[in-house]
């Protein structure tokens, strides 16, 4: 098995070893550079390590942290992955304000992007390299909200885009490829049954991000997985 995937018993343990990992790699990047710049994403999973992270007793001074994407809706909206990270994390984790940059899904999509790329370029610069991306997959493959199919896949110039996702009828802002593949670490976090045959196809099948988006990865990209999601492996 490939050292890059690791294997838990459960998802807790999973999210959990995640989390751990976030921690060390925000610690070092902190030591190194001052600071450190972590991007995250939605989903039940996240939830659970953020829940997790939010107990530990960590340094957030220096940490900026953004979102790989967001639903165009209100920051209290249900579907809000802002509202998510929230609930779960900054409610209980003493994150500087200054340091939260999420993407203002309240704001008409081609409208939220602007201000979201101007406030990554205000930390980041031109060329933005994140000290870690924290991903997922749906069952169908995709990431951030790049689903099968979705033109802006083959978007190597800007960092980020307004994305229609019709499978949803709904208007989405996401990090594109460009800025994906160069982090300099990525966590791949994915768990459960539904996941074992897409995670084969991504792992181990033929290689189209096309048509499977979480085959888009950076140099150093490592899969945290439970048994259920490596069923197949």
């Amino acid at each position: 098995m490939d050292p890059r995937i690791l294997i838990f018993d459960s998802p807790l343990e999973a999210a959990q070893a995640c989390g751990a990992a976030t921690f060390k790699l925000l610690e070092e990047s902190r030591r190194a550079n001052g600071r450190a710049v972590f991007a995250v994403s939605g989903g039940s999973t996240p939830r659970v390590m953020f829940e997790w992270m939010a107990k530990q007793n960590f340094d957030w001074g220096g940490v900026h942290l953004f979102w790989v994407d967001e639903r165009c809706v209100p920051p209290d909206d249900s579907q809000s992955n802002y509202r998510m990270t929230r609930e779960s994390l900054l409610d209980h984790a003493p994150i500087p304000a200054a340091q939260i940059h999420r993407i203002k899904g309240e704001l008409p999509p081609e409208e939220g992007l602007r201000v979201y790329l101007a406030e990554i370029i205000s930390v980041l610069g031109e060329n933005p390299v994140f000290d870690l991306i924290q991903r997922g997959m749906g069952p169908d493959m995709h990431t951030a909200s790049l689903f099968p199919g979705e033109p802006l896949i083959d978007d190597r110039q800007h960092i980020a885009g307004a994305v229609w996702v019709e499978k949803f009828k709904q208007h989405r802002v996401t990090l594109l490829r460009n800025v994906l593949e160069s982090a300099r670490s990525t966590f791949n976090l994915a768990t459960g049954s539904d996941k074992a045959d897409p995670l084969k196809e991504v792992l181990q099948g033929s290689v189209d991000p096309m048509k499977k988006p979480a085959q888009i990865a950076s140099p150093n990209t490592f899969w945290y997985i439970d048994r259920a999601a490596s069923a197949k492996l």
